[in-house]
């Protein structure tokens, strides 16, 4: 048998991980936890792991996975509701034909879609809106879908339902709901700000001047507001708040306003519903995140542990927060951001300011590169779908623009508002 501390067990933990990841970026039409699954169960086999701890770590995750499940369901039922038509009619609307304004209110629409709904709904369902808006109005799409995809990571860092990430990491931060929210309410800010104006500076040719086609003219179908799945979002996000000093747990919260969500329409279609129901569940995905816990154990308790948590700070000051951040955006951008949350999780436990920083780094980072989030492979998926997606290079340039700027500004943020709580 093999052991976590051996050179072959090392080895053989991270070629395990790499193999994930390879089929998390190679994956098209077979679901990812088709090899996650198998790699889990061999490395228990092997003894890297046990089931005892594989077991324990599913089990801690459940919770988190049950709320990205229902969460799932609301988004699907806003979706199919209209919310994002509706949105689509507000954007070029509010634009008024100006490429800056556009740019503008996308910015915003996208912050708030990413940190109430998550940054898979931006990304999924904002980003096709916005795009087809831009054509409507005439603008160049490239500033306006960038925007879409560098908000849908730098604006989760907001709310503990902002991203998967977040989730994962919550318990471990010691805060509440609300004492999370007003924590990076902050860096949040600061970085959307530092995103804005190096979008404006960056894109600044393109925002001047109209696309060589002649804009799309039609006036868009008008839809109506859905003031009432507006309500119900923000009655659950008031829920989230108060249920918690209650005791109860933000996934109950999360199914119970899936089903309030999803009542009305079952009960004029209910096997229609079902049906949709369940394929926004993506069971297959819930259930690699719960094997991706698996596989990362032997990697985080062996000797690439124990060495990363040789570089963590002992306490969240300021140069602390900075090399924490630095630290999760680079293995964000090596591993990409979920296996490197599961592996720095336990190893910034100990501070939960530098829980924080580490989901700065591993929400922001990603910027950097397509690899760095499952989020960016999605979007230059949906890209190349609508228009022609750009390159590696073109998203590393901006990029190497943005993330050092965003992530610098956010810890700063980050390190002050920790000195007011």
């Amino acid at each position: 048998m093999l052991t976590v501390d051996s050179i072959a067990g090392c080895i053989v933990s991270i070629a395990g991980l790499v193999v994930v990841i390879i089929a998390t970026l190679a994956a098209q039409r077979v679901p990812v936890v088709v090899v996650a699954a198998p790699v889990a169960g061999l490395l228990i086999a092997l003894g890297l792991t046990d089931l005892e701890a594989a077991a324990d770590e599913v089990m801690t995750m459940a919770p988190t996975i049950g709320f990205l499940a229902a969460m799932l369901v609301v988004a699907d039922v806003c979706a199919r509701e209209g919310v994002f038509t509706w949105v689509g009619t507000v954007l070029a609307g509010w634009s008024r034909s100006s490429p800056h304004r556009l740019l503008r209110i996308v910015f915003v629409a996208a912050a708030v879609t990413t940190a109430i709904l998550s940054l898979d709904t931006t990304i999924v369902l904002l980003t096709p809106v916005a795009v087809a808006t831009a054509r409507h109005i005439g603008a160049r799409v490239t500033p306006i879908a960038f925007s879409s995809a560098h908000l849908a990571n730098t604006a989760s860092t907001l709310l503990p339902v902002s991203n998967l990430t977040n989730l994962l990491a919550f318990s471990a931060t010691g805060f509440g709901f609300l004492g999370f929210t007003g924590v990076m309410l902050a860096p949040w800010i600061a970085a959307i700000l530092v995103e804005y104006l190096i979008f404006r500076w960056y894109f600044a040719g393109e925002l001047r001047s109209p696309t060589p086609e002649a804009a799309d003219r039609e006036p868009q179908p008008h839809a109506r507001r859905p003031t009432l799945l507006l309500i119900g979002l923000a009655l659950l996000l008031v829920a989230f708040v108060i249920a918690e000093p209650f005791g109860v747990p933000l996934a109950a919260v999360a199914g119970a306003g899936a089903v309030g969500f999803t009542m009305p329409e079952l009960l004029r279609s209910p096997i229609a519903t079902l049906r949709s129901t369940i394929t926004a569940l993506n069971l297959p995905f819930l259930a690699f995140v719960a094997t991706l816990g698996v596989v990362i154990l032997p990697v985080r308790d062996g000797p690439l542990g124990d060495w990363i948590g040789g570089l963590i700070p002992s306490s969240s000051t300021l140069l602390g927060i900075l090399a924490v951040a630095v630290l999760a955006a680079v293995l964000a951008n090596l591993v990409n951001n979920l296996p490197a949350t599961l592996l720095l999780i336990p190893l910034v436990a100990h501070d939960p300011g530098l829980v924080m920083a580490m989901l700065l780094g591993v929400n922001i980072g990603p910027n950097l590169a397509y690899f760095g989030s499952l989020a960016n492979l999605l979007w230059r998926e949906i890209m190349h779908r609508d228009v022609a997606a750009p390159t590696s290079r073109e998203y590393l340039r901006l990029g190497a623009l943005t993330v050092p700027a965003t992530l610098g500004v956010a810890a700063l943020a980050l390190w002050a508002s920790l000195q007011l709580t």
